[in-house]
Order: C-alpha cells, then structure tokens, then sequence
C-alpha cells in the first residue's frame, strides 16, 4: 500500500525571513495523524531569506540531517564545528546528550533552499558528533545514491538508527529500482519535479510512505528525490 502526503496538506507558514512546510507534526503544528513514520520524525522544507536563519539553540537524541536543494547554509555548533553545506553535500549531527548549533543562509544576497530532516536514534545519550561529505552529481544521476547508513556503507555518512538515506537526480522518463527487504518501510519524498512511485504520481514537496516489496520510481520531469528505507 502506498499513502501520499500531498504538499499542500503539510503544515507551516511564511514567515518573511522564513517560508517552512511541515510533513510531519512540529513546533506549532499539530497533526496526530503524522506525528512520524517509524523513525522519521521531521521533513521541513524551508526557504530562508538572505542573511537569515536559524541562531544557536539546543538539541538531544536525535540524529539531524540538513539537505541543501539551493544556495548554502552556514552551519557552526557546540563542537567547534564551522562549515558551509552546499547541494550535493550528505551532513549529519548526532545531538546525542546535547548539542547547541546554528544554521544560517550564508548568503546575504540570495535565498537557500533545504530540506530539514529529524531521525530518531536507536540509542538515547550518545556524545554529539558532526560529520559531512559531498557526493558528486554523477554518482546521483539516474542511480540511488546511498548518502547516510547505520554503518556508513559506500562512503555514506553515519547515523545511529538502522535507517539508510538514498538520494537521486532522474532526468524525464528515467527509471530507478529499490527493493525493501520483510519487515522494513520505505518514505519518498520529492524535493524537485515530479515522478510516478509504483504508478502513483507525486509532485515536488508530496511525500509517500509504503511497504510494497518492489519500489520503482519514474521521473514525469527533472526530478530530485530522497528515499528512506527504515526499520
């Protein structure tokens, strides 16, 4: 079975500085039909204005993945850590037993584009941890990338959570495969364009959670997908 969350049914709001779209329940907005999807706790598609952003507050036990579509977001934490994220980058935080950051659009002439991603840990007060790496457009291109894994497999980033991550830019009528092995579930959400999961079409901002065995997905358009696979 194939439950779709349509884009115009997420919560949020624009704020001027800050124009965010909920997939799940957060912050203000509540909805007790999509509090999560098994770990996944948090999709938030935010666009954030030149200069703006998120300042330094505080997190524990969850694991925190930032996604840039467009622009850059400036990252700096508790750890010392400073980096810019860019498109194509895989990044994590393991907030663990607590960190404090603070994401910011390292542009002060252009928006950013990102998506926010929450998974919940498998392991409560870990020490926080920050971790990132760039995966070329040419290992995404018609392919399922795998960009963040329990154990980092092929380079992937690592989150604690038995949770794979998969990433993939598909051109007009291109076609990808994933196989969910018994027992697990799968959520796509699709940042860019449009495609058809299992004959089912969804545009740019809807999600799609499922367990059917065979997924395959078809690009209608230029499209930018991730594919979770959890347990």
């Amino acid at each position: 079975m194939i439950n779709i969350r349509r884009s115009e049914e997420r919560g949020g709001g624009n704020f001027g500085w800050l124009n965010t779209r909920h997939t799940f329940s957060f912050d203000s907005y509540y909805d007790p039909k999509f509090m999560r999807f098994r770990s996944l706790r948090v999709i938030n598609e935010d666009v954030v204005a030149p200069g703006e952003g998120f300042p330094m507050h505080p997190h524990q036990d969850m694991e925190i993945i930032t996604y840039v579509l467009e622009g850059a977001v400036g990252h700096k934490d508790s750890l010392g850590t400073g980096s810019i994220i860019r498109p194509g980058d895989g990044q994590r935080m393991s907030a663990g037993k607590g960190i404090r950051h603070s994401e910011m659009n390292a542009s002060a002439t252009d928006p950013v584009h990102l998506l926010q991603i929450w998974i919940m840990p498998n392991r409560r007060g870990v020490e926080p941890s920050y971790e990132q790496k760039s995966f070329p457009t040419e290992e995404k291109q018609g392919k399922l990338r795998l960009i963040a894994s329990p154990d980092g497999a092929n380079g992937s980033v690592t989150i604690n959570q038995d949770a794979r991550l998969y990433v993939s830019l598909l051109s007009p009528k291109q076609e990808v495969t994933h196989d969910l092995l018994e027992g697990r579930y799968a959520w796509l959400q699709v940042a860019k364009g449009s495609v058809e999961l299992n004959g089912k079409l969804l545009k740019q901002g809807d999600g799609a959670s499922t367990d059917e065995r065979k997924l395959t997905v078809v690009a209608e358009e230029d499209a930018e997908i991730l594919l979770f696979d959890l347990a």
